[in-house]
Order: structure tokens, then C-alpha cells, then sequence
């Protein structure tokens, strides 16, 4: 299969695209900000449709652009509201993405009974439809994986430190707002990036899932960023293989399909979390704790014994 050239951009961008999106989705994660990846994928749906009402092309790049300026607008909004209101985040969040998706819905449905030309397969963004990337979307899309990858690299101390003390990053000069913009703005690029392989509706389960999965494996941040962008990566390699397999079976399902089957793995089989670990120590501490009380009860035994010798 990957002696097709369409096919080896498809695995590659897939691959890189989970790669990215495991490692950012950490930091997401342990920000407790789960439902950001999920709002700003359904907040990109408008975009990409306003996009392509201005130019009539569809294009990854202006694509990337429309998505990009509404995630970022959706970003503002879920600020707004949580700074201006007594709602939480999680209420902010849960009513821009309704709000933006909507919107997209009905945009999308302008473009579908409009008179715009090569309207055909715009709704593919909804669910993704890799096969449909050529060489210049994979290229668009590895150099933003690359970024990602890249910013996450170098300042991977400063988003640690924002992620479990955020005031203790303040107290120490990091600019955390900044720092905190930033973080928020890779997450609408990684998502903005996965849309056409995954689509605005499965695209956060890329950002969350391998990053849930790393998190069964390991109690260091460092190694759990491996582990999770390990796991992306196979997913994105396991679902374009499996799609290419099976006719007419989509890649982005498969993908998200695959990501959760290693979640699977890792509730099963994490070294210190998983199910299995915790049943074996709970079995080694009732085994430790019914010998000590033997030896306690033989113990006691002997004493009795000796007490009544001495006697």
C-alpha cells in the first residue's frame, strides 16, 4: 500500500498530525481544558466556510487561515464570558461551541444551495476525508506539525511550569498570560491542522486521547509528552493503513478508533494505574497483610507458651 505515492503523503501527514497533536494535547490535558480542543475544532467550522465564500477555492492553506481566525476568536469569547459573567469555563466553552457550530451548519448549508462553484466535498470537513489531500495539503500540514513540535520543544519548561503552578511561574517573572495565549493558540493550530484528516467533530479526541493514554504509563511529564505523541503518531499510522485496507472505510474514524483502543491498552495495562497493576498490588498487600497477622498470631502464641513454662 505504501508503494502508491498518494498513499505515503496520506501516512505521512496522518502520522505527523497525531505526532503533534499527542504532544500538545498534554498540556491541554493537565490544564484541566479537555473541551478546549473539542469547542475550537467546531468553532473552525465557520471559518473554513466564510473562507471559501471569499474565495471560491478550496484551499488547505486558506483553510488553515479562516479556522485559525476563528479559533482565536472563539478563544476571546471563552474569555470574555468567564471574565464578564459568573458562568465557568466549562459553561463558556460549552456555549461558544454550539454557538460557532451552528453557525457553521448554516453557512455550509448557504454554500450547499448557493451559487457557488466547487462546493462539492466542502461538508468532508465535518467527519475529514484524508484521501483527498495531495502533496502541497501534506506539506502545509507538516510544516505546522514541525511548529508544534518545535515550540513545544523549547519551551517546555515554561508550559510545564504554567500547567501545575501557575502562580508559582508568576512569582518567578514568566509572563503566564502570554505564556497561556500561546499554549491556546498551538491548540487551534494543531486543530485548525487536523481538520481535513479528521474532521471538526473526531479532532479533539487526537488531542486528548493519546495524552489520557500516556498518563496509565508514567508519573514524569517529559516522558509522558514521548509516550503520548508515540501513541498519536500509531494511531495516525494504524488508521491510514486499516482505511487503506478496507474499501470505502474513512481514515479519520479509524484513527480516533485506534487511539482509543490504546487508551484501551493503557487502562488495562499501565505499569501503575491500570486495572491490572492495581489488582496485583491489591493482592500483594492482602497476601503481605494476612502473613504478618500470622506471624503476629504465631507470636503471640509463643509467648503464651513461654509465660506458662516460666509459671
Amino acid at each position: 500500500m505504501l508503494s502508491d505515492p498518494n498513499m505515503q503523503w496520506i501516512f505521512l501527514g496522518c502520522t505527523l498530525l497525531g505526532l503533534s497533536s499527542g504532544i500538545i494535547g498534554c498540556f491541554s490535558y493537565l490544564r484541566k481544558q479537555s473541551l478546549m480542543g473539542d469547542t475550537l475544532a467546531h468553532a473552525a467550522l465557520p471559518g473554513i466556510c466564510i473562507a471559501f465564500m471569499l474565495t471560491g477555492v478550496k484551499s488547505i492553506g486558506l483553510f488553515l487561515i479562516g479556522a485559525g481566525a476563528a479559533g482565536l476568536l472563539a478563544t476571546f469569547g471563552i474569555g470574555y464570558i468567564t471574565r464578564h459573567t459568573k458562568l465557568k469555563q466549562d459553561a463558556a466553552m460549552g456555549i461558544v461551541l454550539s454557538g460557532f457550530f451552528g453557525l457553521g451548519i448554516v453557512l455550509l448549508t448557504l454554500i450547499q444551495h448557493g451559487d457557488y462553484g466547487n462546493q462539492a466535498g466542502l461538508d468532508k470537513f465535518l467527519f475529514g476525508q484524508a484521501a483527498s489531500m495531495i502533496a502541497s495539503d501534506v506539506v502545509t500540514m507538516s510544516i505546522v506539525c514541525g511548529l508544534l513540535i518545535t515550540v513545544c520543544t523549547l519551551l517546555f519548561k515554561q508550559f510545564k511550569l504554567i500547567s501545575f503552578d501557575a502562580g508559582f511561574a508568576r512569582g518567578i517573572g514568566y509572563p503566564v498570560a502570554l505564556l497561556e495565549q500561546l499554549l491556546m493558540l498551538l491548540v487551534v493550530v494543531a486543530v485548525v491542522a487536523g481538520i481535513q484528516a479528521v474532521g471538526v467533530v473526531l479532532v479533539a479526541a487526537l488531542l486528548i486521547t493519546p495524552a489520557v493514554s500516556a498518563r496509565y504509563w508514567t508519573d514524569r511529564l517529559g516522558l509522558m509528552v514521548v509516550i503520548s505523541g508515540v501513541f498519536g503518531a500509531l494511531s495516525g499510522a494504524v488508521g491510514t493503513l486499516m482505511s487503506a485496507s478496507v474499501s470505502n472505510l474513512p481514515t479519520g474514524p479509524v484513527t480516533v478508533l485506534a487511539a482509543t483502543l490504546l487508551f484501551g491498552v493503557s487502562v488495562l495495562f499501565g505499569p501503575t494505574r491500570g486495572l491490572i497493576a492495581k489488582r496485583l498490588l491489591r493482592k500483594q498487600v492482602k497476601k503481605s497483610f494476612t502473613r504478618e497477622n500470622e506471624q503476629l498470631a504465631k507470636s503471640g502464641a509463643n509467648n503464651g507458651v513461654k509465660k506458662e513454662a516460666a509459671l
